[in-house]
């Protein structure tokens, strides 16, 4: 399917043609094209860097939120972009314009002068110039893979690190087990500077534990040190030193009130006083995160359910641990409004479908897959046989339009229809109408 939207974004062309993946996992690269710019990343506010399996995306967009809330100007920088490059990279509470954009670039390339860099590399470096070359009050960074060995692990002394839900995901680069992929994920704990852990596994919080530790850094962990729970509708975080009392996530879903705990959590440990509850209050109600669990209203398939009489939501779920979350979601949603569930799913032939699908099992969904562009997408053949093997229904279609169609036409009541299966899907399908892009 021809998609006008990303191929016109001419930065991401000119970024993957010049620097394909390259992939090696260390920093010597970005810290090498640092020195030749004159280390932009040491002229940043300061910085809370977020890693972690699942939850980065939402935790961050909490954290800006709060901080945006008490009148800060908030740098971010996240990953992967959903259909616009310039999603990435948020300069001072503004996604960055294609100008800067333009202009950057030619001075990146220009300083490194021809020699290796991978795609995700020179965009990390790209955004650390944009932010030194902008005032701010802050600086929210998120891991692109790992973390140890992550491109944006160049930070010294970070205000903050954080670490949410560490479970098993990219296992050809991290794994296979879950204490490599936590180390991995603790190598942004740095000496003498505060950490704050989501919930953890056992054998992934073992290895948290004895970094944080043999690194000096003081440790606030959910569940030991501190907690977070919902409690008649409301999210309660309960820290090493007071109890917030804040309104529910604008984030659907029981695991963002452990998203946006984590971030108030966060927040307390950098201390800066114009945070105060106030703001986490109303940072909590503002927070918006494309992609995640988001309901579709508008664009050619929201013109779809609508006229069906049925909600469409859209979820970044990739792997087994964001697929328990979401099937929670749906679990709750269908107490309160009853409906089929249908799901539309494409994910890519790295995953495990079957440990995705096996989350759904008690609440047997029927399942649409379908595939998006991509030469490392699964085959719906494959990935209707992985939910059959689950025990679910499943049909197959060409593309996500056609699946949307297909999801809704069932008999009965209208549908409750999810999309998921990964980011890159979830991009595909809010490329598809200016609509819904998301700002």
């Amino acid at each position: 399917m021809y998609d006008p939207i990303r191929a016109s974004d001419a930065v991401i062309q000119r970024l993957r043609a010049s620097h394909p993946s390259l992939i090696d996992l260390t920093t010597g690269r970005v810290e090498r094209l640092l020195e030749a710019l004159g280390r932009p990343d040491l002229r940043l506010p300061p910085v809370i860097h977020v890693a972690g399996t699942n939850g980065k995306g939402s935790t961050t967009a909490f954290l800006r939120a709060m901080a945006e809330a008490a009148g800060l100007k908030v740098h971010v920088l996240t990953s992967p972009h959903l259909v616009r490059f310039a999603e990435r990279i948020r300069v001072a509470g503004r996604l960055i314009t294609d100008e800067a954009l333009d202009a950057l670039t030619d001075r990146l390339e220009a300083a490194n002068a021809g020699q290796p860099i991978s795609f995700f590399e020179i965009t990390t470096v790209l955004a650390f110039q944009a932010f030194a070359d902008t005032p701010a009050d802050l600086c929210v960074i998120e891991v692109g893979l790992g973390g140890r060995f992550d491109a944006t692990n160049i930070f010294d002394a970070p205000a903050v690190s954080v670490i949410t839900p560490v479970d098993y995901d990219h296992l050809e680069m991290l794994g296979p087990e879950l204490s490599k992929i936590a180390w991995e994920k603790a190598g942004i704990i740095k000496p003498g500077r505060p950490v704050v852990s989501a919930r953890q596994h056992e054998e992934a919080l073992a290895v948290i534990e004895a970094e944080a530790e043999a690194r000096g850094a003081p440790l606030t962990l959910v569940g030991r040190d501190a907690d977070i729970w919902r409690e008649r509708g409301r999210l309660v975080v309960q820290a090493p030193d007071r109890l917030l009392d804040l309104p529910p996530p604008s984030l659907p879903g029981l695991h963002q009130f452990e998203n946006a705990g984590l971030a108030a959590l966060a927040l307390l440990a950098l201390g800066d006083p114009r945070i105060d509850e106030a703001a986490l209050a109303r940072g909590v109600e503002d927070a918006v995160w494309p992609g995640r669990f988001q309901r579709l209203t508008t664009g050619p398939l929201g013109g779809l359910a609508a006229a069906r009489g049925s909600d469409l939501w859209l979820d970044g779920a990739h792997n087994p641990h964001g697929a328990a979350a979401l099937a929670r979601t749906c679990e709750e949603m269908g107490a309160r409004d009853p409906r089929p569930l249908v799901l539309v799913t494409g994910q890519f032939a790295r995953k495990d479908p079957r440990g995705f699908f096996a989350a759904f099992a008690d609440l047997g969904p029927k399942v649409v897959a379908t595939t998006f562009e991509s030469a490392s997408a699964l085959s719906p053949d494959d990935l209707a046989a992985a939910a059959r093997a689950q025990g679910l229904e499943a049909s197959t279609a060409p593309d996500v339009s056609a699946a949307v169609a297909l999801a809704l036409d069932v008999e009965g009541p209208p549908p409750r229809v999810v999309i998921c299966g990964g980011l890159h899907f979830a991009g595909e399908v809010l490329a598809l109408s200016p609509e819904t892009w998301p700002t």
